[in-house]
C-alpha cells in the first residue's frame, strides 16, 4: 500500500521523482488483529453473550505500544483500511475468514493536534454507525437531550460540519436522532407539539418505563435507560451513554447486525498520567462497549490492569482486563492464534523490511533513486526506527536539492528530531533519567536512579514504562534502551530547553561509574556474572570519560584470577590512533588477554607491548601486562626472551610472583633441565599451581601414573573456586590417563569438556583434543585428527603446542610400528625443537620406538637416568600393541 508523499514532493522541482508513502510488511500485527477479532466475533455471537453484564472481565481490545516514530499511524491507518475494504489490504496480508460487511471500521486520532475532546469521541463513533440505516433510539434519546442542554442554539449538523464528521460520514445523524424522537413521542401518543421537545419526550418516556407500560416495551428491555434519561446530561453522563450504544447494537436485526471496530490512535496524547480525566471518560465507553472491537496504538502500555490505579480510573486491576496485566511481547512472536496478551509491543523493521522501504519511498522511472550502498548505511544506522528511515529520506531530498551527490558517509548521521520526539511527552525527572541511563548499555531502576543523582526511584521506573526500553527478564540489569534512540540522545545536536552540558555528562558518568563499582563491591549474588558485566559498562564509561580506574583495578584482577577469558572490550574499541589514558590501556590489555583465545599469540605478544610501552598503567597492572607477554612468548617459542618477562615480574614481588615463579620452573622444563624444574615446582604452592607443574614432569619421564598431581592441582582449584584452573588440570589428567588406560581414558576426556563448558580456553580445549588423540592410538581416526590438531595450532599461534601433537603422532606410529611415518615425525619434531625447547620429545620419540640416539645428541638430565626412562616410554607403546592384539 502506497499514497503520495507530499512533503517529499513538494521538496524538488525533479518531477521524474515519484514520492510514495510506503507501507512496509508489518504482517504478524495484522496476524494479531485478524486472530483476536475472530475470538471477539465468536464471543459476541455466543448465546450466553449479554452486553448489559457490567462484571463480566473485558478481553474485547488489543493495544499496539511503540516508540514514536515505529510506524504506530500508519498501522492504525491500514487497519481501518484494510478492514473497510478488501481491496486496500496490503498485499502481504491474508484475507480474514469473516463477512466484509460484518465488520464497520471507524479511527479516531487522540493527537493534541487534532483536538479531539470526548464529546468528538463519542459523535465519531454514533456517526460511523449511521451506516446501518437506522435509529438507535434509547442512546439517541439520550445524546439529543445531552446535545441541547450543553449546546443550546447550536445545531448538531452544523458542529458535524465544522468537526470534519459531516463530510466523513454524511449528516444522517441529526435525521436518525429526529426519528428516534418522533418515533417515541408517536408511541406515547405525545401531541405533535410535545413530540419534538426533547425534555417533555424524555420526561414522559421516564414515567412510561417506570411504570412498565406496554407502549414503551420496545425500550423497557435497556434496564438502565431510565436511570441515564433521569441524570443530569452532563459530561460525566455523556461517558456512560455507550452502555445505550452496546444494548441498541445487540438488540439489530440479523440483517443489520455489525460490529464495530473502534481505532484509537496517539493514545499518549488524552493527557498526563496524573489526571487522566480524558483516560477516565475513554476507558468508560471501551468498558461499557463489550460488543465493539478496540485497537489502541500509543507509547506507551494501558496500566489499566495495574490495581494501584484504582480511584483514578472506574475498572482496574488484572481481574478487569487479563488480557493487559501480561508482560508486553514484541508483534513477531505473537501466535496466529488468539494471543491471552493483549498488549503488543510493535517491533522494529528487519534489514530487509528497512531496504525495502527505502527503495520505495523515492523513486524514478521506477528503479530505486537512494542506492544500495546508502540504502546498507541507513538502514544499519536506524536500527529497524521507521522514523529514521524518514527522515533519511528527506536528508537524502535535502543534499540533492543542495546540488550534492549524496554518498553513504552522508547517512552515519543522528537527528536532533529524534530527541525531540523521545523526549516530548516525558516528565523533566524522566528526561534527567532517560540522559544518564543512556550512558549504559544495561540498567536496573536502583542502578538508573543512581546514575540520575535522585533521590527517589519514581521516575527511573516510569521510564521503565516507556516503549523505547526494552526488557530483558533474565538479564543481570534488566532494562536497555533502543539502540537509536540511545544513539540520538548521546550523539545527536540536543536543542531542548533543558539539555546538558558537557559537565552534566561527565557528572552522570561519574556517577554511573561509581554506583557500578558499588555493585559489584556490594552484591552477595552472582559474583562472576556481575564481575563481567560491570567490567563492561566500566570499562566504557571509563575509556569515554578518561576517568580514574578506581575500582576496574581490583575487578580487573578478579577477572584474570580465574583464567576463564570471557570478552570484555566494548566492540567499538580502536587503538590505531594510540594510547592516551589508563582506561584505554586497561581496555586494550585485558581485551589482549581474552582475544588471545581467538587470535594468533604473535598478535597478543604486539598488543601487550603497546601497553607496556605506553607506561599508562600503575605498577601492578604493568606486571599483569608483563607477565601474560610472558606467557604468549613462551607459546609462540620465544623462550628466552619469555624468561627475561616472567625473571623480571618475580623479582619485583608482585602478586604474580608465584605465577612467574611456575613460568620459569616451566622454562627450566622445557630446555629438558627437570632437576631445576622439580625443585622449583616444591616451593612453588597453591599459587605457583605445583601441582600441575609436577604432574609436567611426571609424564615426560614415562610415568603418566604418577601424573596424579593433576587429579590434586584439579581439587585444589575447585576449592579455590577456579574453574578455569580445574578444567585445565583435568585436560592433563585426561592426557596423562590416555596414555596407560586407554579404556579409562574416555570419562576422563568427557569430564573435561563438561569442565571446559562455558569456558573460552583454546589451549586447553586443544589439550582434551591431545588425550583423545593418544585414547586412539592406532586406530585409523588417529591421522586425521592428527591434521586437524596441526591447522588449529597454526591458526592459534600455540607453536609451543606443536611438538606435543607431533609427540602424540609418534605414540601412535610407534604402536602401529610405521617407520616410515615415523621417520617424518622425527623430522618435523628436529625442526620445531632446539636447544632451550622441547629438545627431549625427540629423545621420547626415540625411546618409544625402540630406536638409538643419534650420534653427537645431547641429552636433558633425565630425572632417574635415560635408561630407566627410555624403558618406561618403550613399556607404554607395547602395552598399548599388546591390547591390540588381543581385542
Amino acid at each position: 500500500m502506497a499514497g503520495r508523499d507530499l512533503r517529499a514532493l513538494f521538496s524538488t522541482n525533479d518531477r521524474s521523482v515519484q514520492a510514495a508513502e510506503a507501507f512496509t510488511n508489518r504482517s504478524s500485527q495484522w496476524e494479531t488483529v485478524a486472530a483476536a477479532l475472530t475470538e471477539h466475533l465468536r464471543h459476541v455471537s455466543a448465546p450466553g453473550f449479554d452486553p448489559e453484564d457490567l462484571e463480566a472481565p473485558r478481553s474485547h481490545l488489543l493495544v499496539f505500544h511503540g516508540v514514536g516514530g515505529i510506524g504506530k499511524t500508519t498501522l492504525s491507518r491500514t487497519l481501518e483500511a484494510a478492514l473497510a475494504d478488501a481491496g486496500r489490504r496490503p498485499s502481504q496480508w491474508g484475507a480474514p475468514g469473516w463477512p466484509a460487511d460484518r465488520i464497520l471500521p471507524v479511527r479516531i486520532d487522540l493527537a493534541r493536534s487534532a483536538g479531539t475532546d470526548f464529546e468528538q469521541v463519542v459523535l465519531t463513533i454514533r456517526a460511523a454507525l449511521t451506516r446501518i440505516g437506522r435509529a438507535l433510539p434509547a442512546f439517541d434519546l439520550a445524546l439529543r437531550r445531552y446535545w441541547e442542554a450543553n449546546h443550546p442554539g447550536e445545531p448538531l449538523e452544523e458542529y458535524l460540519r465544522r468537526a470534519g464528521l459531516g463530510s466523513r460520514f454524511g449528516q444522517a445523524l441529526p435525521q436518525q436522532m429526529q426519528s428516534a424522537l418522533a418515533d417515541v413521542a408517536q408511541a406515547l401518543m405525545l401531541p405533535g407539539t410535545i413530540g419534538s421537545v426533547v425534555g417533555q419526550v424524555t420526561g414522559a418516556l421516564i414515567g412510561a418505563l417506570r411504570e412498565r407500560r406496554q407502549t414503551v416495551r420496545a425500550l423497557a428491555g435497556c434496564a438502565r435507560l431510565a436511570d441515564l434519561l433521569e441524570a443530569e446530561p452532563d459530561l460525566d453522563a455523556l461517558s456512560f451513554y455507550p452502555h445505550l450504544l452496546a444494548w441498541e447494537l445487540a438488540r439489530l436485526p440479523e440483517g443489520k447486525k455489525v460490529v464495530p471496530v473502534i481505532l484509537l490512535d496517539t493514545f499518549e496524547d488524552i493527557g498526563d498520567r496524573t489526571r487522566r480525566d480524558l483516560e477516565r471518560l475513554i476507558q468508560r465507553t471501551v468498558w461499557l462497549m463489550p460488543n465493539a472491537f478496540w485497537v489502541i496504538t500509543g507509547r506507551s502500555r494501558l496500566q489499566w490492569a495495574d490495581s494501584a490505579l484504582q480511584g483514578q480510573l472506574d475498572y482496574t486491576g488484572p481481574a478487569a482486563w487479563p488480557g493487559l496485566a501480561h508482560t508486553a511481547v514484541p508483534a513477531a512472536r505473537t501466535p496466529a492464534r488468539a494471543p491471552t496478551g493483549r498488549q503488543v509491543l510493535i517491533g522494529d523493521f528487519s534489514p530487509e523490511d528497512c531496504d525495502d522501504y527505502l527503495a520505495r519511498r523515492l523513486t524514478r522511472n521506477g528503479q530505486p533513486l537512494i542506492g544500495e550502498n546508502i540504502r546498507q548505511v541507513i538502514t544499519a544506522r536506524s536500527h529497524g526506527l521507521p522514523l529514521y528511515l524518514d527522515l533519511s529520506v528527506a536528508r537524502f531530498i535535502e543534499l540533492r536539492r543542495s546540488n550534492s551527490t549524496p554518498q553513504p558517509g552522508d547517512f552515519d548521521h543522528d537527528f536532533p528530531a529524534l530527541i525531540a520526539r523521545t523526549l516530548s511527552d516525558l516528565t523533566p525527572d524522566e528526561r534527567h533519567v532517560l540522559r544518564s541511563v543512556s550512558l549504559l548499555d544495561a540498567f536496573d531502576v536502583p542502578l538508573a536512579t543512581r546514575a540520575a543523582g535522585l533521590a527517589h526511584e519514581g521516575p527511573a521506573l516510569r521510564l521503565t514504562e516507556r516503549p523505547f526500553v526494552r526488557d530483558t527478564p533474565f538479564g543481570l540489569w534488566p532494562f536497555h534502551l533502543h539502540g537509536l534512540i540511545r544513539s540520538a540522545v548521546r550523539n545527536a545536536d540536543d536543542t531542548t530547553d533543558d539539555r546538558w552540558t558537557d559537565s552534566d555528562w561527565q557528572q552522570a558518568a561519574q556517577r554511573a561509574f561509581t554506583t557500578l563499582g558499588e555493585q559489584h563491591q556490594t552484591a552477595d549474588g552472582p559474583g562472576r556474572l556481575l564481575l563481567i558485566a560491570c567490567l563492561r559498562q566500566g570499562l566504557r564509561l571509563a575509556r569515554d570519560h578518561r576517568l580514574n580506574l578506581s575500582w576496574l583495578t581490583p575487578a580487573a584482577w578478579t577477572y584474570v584470577s580465574d583464567s576463564v577469558w570471557e570478552p570484555l572490550a566494548p566492540p567499538d574499541t580502536d587503538t590505531s590512533a594510540g594510547l592516551d589514558t589508563a582506561a584505554d590501556a586497561l581496555v586494550e590489555l585485558l581485551s589482549a588477554l581474552a582475544r588471545r583465545q581467538h587470535e594468533h599469540r604473535a598478535h597478543t605478544v604486539s598488543r601487550l607491548t603497546a601497553v607496556l610501552d605506553a607506561g599508562l598503567l600503575p605498577a601492578d597492572l604493568q606486571h599483569m601486562a608483563l607477565y601474560y607477554r610472558a606467557k604468549s612468548l613462551r607459546d609462540t617459542g620465544r623462550a628466552a626472551q619469555s624468561r627475561r618477562d616472567y625473571q623480571q615480574v618475580a623479582d619485583q614481588g608482585g602478586r604474580l610472583a608465584p605465577a612467574a615463579r611456575r613460568g620459569l620452573a616451566h622454562v627450566a622444563r622445557l630446555a629438558g633441565d627437570f632437576p631445576t624444574a622439580l625443585a622449583a615446582a616444591q616451593t612453588l604452592g597453591w599459587e605457583g599451581r605445583h601441582q600441575r607443574v609436577l604432574g609436567d614432569l611426571h609424564w615426560l619421564q614415562g610415568q603418566p601414573e604418577r601424573a596424579a598431581a593433576y587429579l590434586a592441582g584439579r581439587t585444589e582449584a575447585e576449592q579455590h573456586g577456579k574453574a578455569g584452573e580445574a578444567a585445565h588440570n583435568q585436560a592433563l589428567r585426561a592426557f596423562a590417563v590416555a596414555l596407560y588406560a586407554p579404556d579409562q581414558a574416555t570419562a576422563e576426556i568427557d569430564l573435561a569438556h563438561q569442565l571446559l563448558a562455558g569456558l573460552n580456553l583454546r589451549a586447553t580445549t586443544l589439550n582434551v583434543l591431545r588425550a583423545e588423540l593418544v585414547r586412539d592410538a592406532g586406530s585409523d581416526s588417529v591421522d586425521h585428527q592428527i591434521a586437524t590438531l596441526r591447522t588449529e595450532l597454526d591458526i592459534a599461534g600455540l607453536t609451543s603446542l606443536s611438538p606435543a601433537i607431533e609427540l602424540a603422532g609418534a605414540f601412535h606410529q610407534a604402536v602401529l610400528d610405521d617407520h616410515t611415518a615415523l621417520n617424518a615425525t622425527l623430522t618435523r619434531l628436529r625442526e620445531q625443537t632446539s636447544a632451550e625447547e622441547h629438545a627431549y620429545f625427540v629423545d621420547i620419540a626415540h625411546f618409544m620406538a625402540g630406536l638409538p640416539l643419534p650420534a653427537g645428541h645431547h641429552p636433558p638430565t633425565w630425572l632417574d637416568g635415560e635408561q630407566a626412562t627410555r624403558d618406561r616410554w618403550r613399556a607404554l607403546v607395547t602395552a598399548r600393541r599388546d591390547s591390540r592384539t588381543t581385542r
